[in-house]
């Protein structure tokens, strides 16, 4: 295996969350540990993003947000990565390929919050996404109904199953919204609260 990845045998079922992590908090380490917990997955790779090229401001230095979140998430199935920037991806969908790729007989399945879900329509080839993994997507504070609304919502919906445990062993296209006891935390108010450095 590549230095610097973490180790996945075959047969292994992956959960991938990406995103900023500006900063990791409390609602990260809550949805990590529930997707566990209800999705039958072995390991949950963060995979904190260079970059979120729909958002205008950039984050926190790599460095201080990989500090941070190894700080906050200290269960040993959890692997807190710079992959994005390892190996030069910055959209969803090609990370997930390069990852399928790399890791043959690994199933991987993409995390979301709901609040992603709202706006996952506008995510580069996000059909695509849909029909390479399975996607759990986790129940946030405020976005059930609109994430249950969204057009990426409405256009799989055939594909949706009830529950996340009944991802494991599926193929794609196949989603599940799974509601779990809600956390408020979010890196958006701690930056607020001046609880963490502002980006470049």
């Amino acid at each position: 295996m590549r230095q610097g990845f973490p180790v996945a045998s075959r047969g292994m079922v992956v959960g991938l969350l990406g995103g900023s992590f500006d900063p990791a908090h409390e609602g990260h380490v809550h949805i990590t540990r529930e997707a566990l917990k209800r999705m039958g997955l072995d390991q949950v790779w963060w995979l904190v993003s260079p970059g979120n090229p729909l958002k205008a401001r950039q984050p926190a230095p790599m460095a201080d947000r990989l500090a941070r979140a190894m700080a906050v998430m200290l269960d040993p199935r959890v692997k807190i990565t710079a992959l994005e920037e390892r190996l030069g991806t910055r959209a969803t969908y090609d990370t997930i390929s390069r990852l399928q790729a790399i890791y043959p007989g690994v199933t991987f399945v993409w995390l979301m919050g709901a609040d992603n879900l709202v706006q996952f329509h506008r995510w580069g080839r996000w059909r695509d996404i849909l029909r390479s993994v399975a996607v759990g997507v986790l129940a946030r504070p405020g976005s059930g109904v609109q994430a249950r609304l969204s057009v990426a919502a409405q256009s799989f919906r055939v594909h949706q199953v009830d529950r996340g445990e009944t991802l494991r062993g599926r193929t794609p296209p196949v989603w599940a919204f799974v509601n779990l006891p809600m956390n408020g935390a979010s890196s958006s108010a701690i930056r607020a609260r001046g609880g963490w450095r502002s980006g470049r």
